[in-house]
C-alpha cells in the first residue's frame, strides 16, 4: 500500500555550500503521504539545513525540489500554506496568553480570527492545555510550551508536519506525550517529517528513516531492516576491572569488538561463545541485548564526538 501513495516530498540532487563549508551535498529522497519520514544524522550533518531548504527559508546552490506538487523556493510560499513547523526553539510570544499565540498565528495563514478560534479548543484539547487557555507563557513549563509549539503549527490544519528534533530537553512524560500525539496525527493521514537525536523516537515513530552524515545520504529504510541489514542482531556490553584482560579473548569470539571508553562492545550473530567466556571473570558487569537502532547509528557515523 505504502510504495503507492504519492510523494508530497521530492528531493534531487541537494546542494547548499556556505563559503567552503559544504553542508548538503548531492541528497535525494522522496516522502510519502501519510508517513512518517525520519532525517537523521550527527551534529552538523546537514538536517536542519535540508529542511530549510525544502521549505523554501534557503536558497538551494542546485537541486531539484518539490513540496506538495510545488516547486520550491519558485513557490514555496503557496506550498508552505499547506504546511505546519515544529523548531527546535518554541518561538512563543511572551506578551500573549496560550489562545492568544495561537490567534496571532493563525493570522500568518490568512484566516480569518473567527476559523481561528473555532480551531483553539480543539488544539488545546490535543496538547492537554485547555485549563491554560488564559495562562501567560512564562507561567507554562517546558513540556507545556513544546506541546503549544505544537498547537500552533497545527493552527492551518497542515497536510504536512515538519517536526526539528520535538523532544529535546523535555522529561521521559513530556516524551511520551508527544509521541502518543504524534501518532494520533499520523492516524489523522497527516505526513510527518521529523529530525531527531533519540534513536528511540526514531525507531517508534518512523516508517523510514534515511541517514545522512557530511550532507550525503548514507542509509535510506525502514527502521527494521536498517538493523537487520546493517548490524549483528546480538549486542552484549562489558565494563569492570578485568575487561581489558577479557577483550583479548573475546575478539575472537564475536564478529566485531568496539571498547568506548571502560566498556566493551561485543556484536555477534551468536552470543554463547561470548557469554561463556565472561563466566570466568566475576568482577565484570554484562548487558546483552539486541541490536538497535542506535548501534546502527554509531557503526554508519562513527562514535566521535560532533561539536
Amino acid at each position: 500500500m505504502a510504495d503507492v501513495l504519492a510523494d508530497v516530498l521530492e528531493v534531487e540532487g541537494l546542494k547548499k555550500a556556505f563559503g567552503a563549508h559544504v553542508a548538503v551535498n548531492g541528497l535525494s529522497f522522496q516522502v510519502r503521504a501519510g508517513e512518517c519520514f525520519g532525517l537523521l544524522g550527527p551534529n552538523g550533518a546537514g538536517k536542519s539545513t535540508t529542511l530549510k531548504l525544502c521549505l523554501g527559508q534557503l536558497l538551494p546552490d542546485s537541486g531539484r525540489i518539490r513540496l506538495l506538487d510545488e516547486p520550491v523556493p519558485e513557490r514555496a510560499r503557496e506550498a508552505r500554506i499547506q504546511v505546519g513547523v515544529v523548531p527546535q526553539n518554541d518561538p512563543l510570544d511572551p506578551d500573549f496568553t496560550v489562545a492568544e499565540n495561537l490567534l496571532v498565528f493563525g493570522r500568518y495563514f490568512g484566516q480569518t480570527d473567527a476559523l481561528t478560534r473555532s480551531r483553539i479548543p480543539d488544539l488545546l484539547d490535543f496538547a492537554q492545555l485547555a485549563s491554560k487557555r488564559d495562562a501567560r507563557i512564562q507561567t507554562l513549563s517546558g513540556g507545556m510550551k513544546r506541546r503549544l509549539t505544537m498547537a500552533r503549527a497545527l493552527i492551518n490544519d497542515p497536510r504536512v508536519l515538519v517536526l526539528d528534533e520535538p523532544t529535546t530537553g523535555l522529561d521521559p512524560q513530556a516524551r511520551h506525550l508527544i509521541w502518543e500525539r504524534l501518532k494520533r496525527l499520523m492516524a489523522l493521514g497527516k505526513t510527518l517529517i521529523l529530525t531527531t537525536h533519540f534513536m528511540d523516537e526514531a525507531e517508534r515513530l518512523c516508517d523510514r528513516l534515511l541517514i545522512v552524515d557530511h550532507g550525503k545520504a548514507i542509509a535510506l529504510d525502514t527502521p527494521t531492516r536498517l538493523i537487520d541489514r546493517e548490524i549483528e542482531p546480538h549486542v552484549i556490553e562489558v565494563h569492570g576491572p578485568s575487561r581489558a584482560l577479557w577483550a583479548v579473548q573475546a575478539e575472537r569470539l564475536c564478529e566485531r569488538l568496539e571498547t568506548v571508553g571502560e566498556t566493551s562492545f561485543a556484536y555477534c550473530r551468536d552470543p554463547m561463545p561470548v557469554l561463556q567466556s565472561l563466566q570466568a571473570h566475576s568482577d565484570l558487569r554484562v548487558l546483552h541485548r539486541p541490536a538497535n537502532l542506535e548501534d546502527v547509528f554509531l557503526k554508519l557515523t562513527g562514535r566521535d564526538l560532533r561539536e
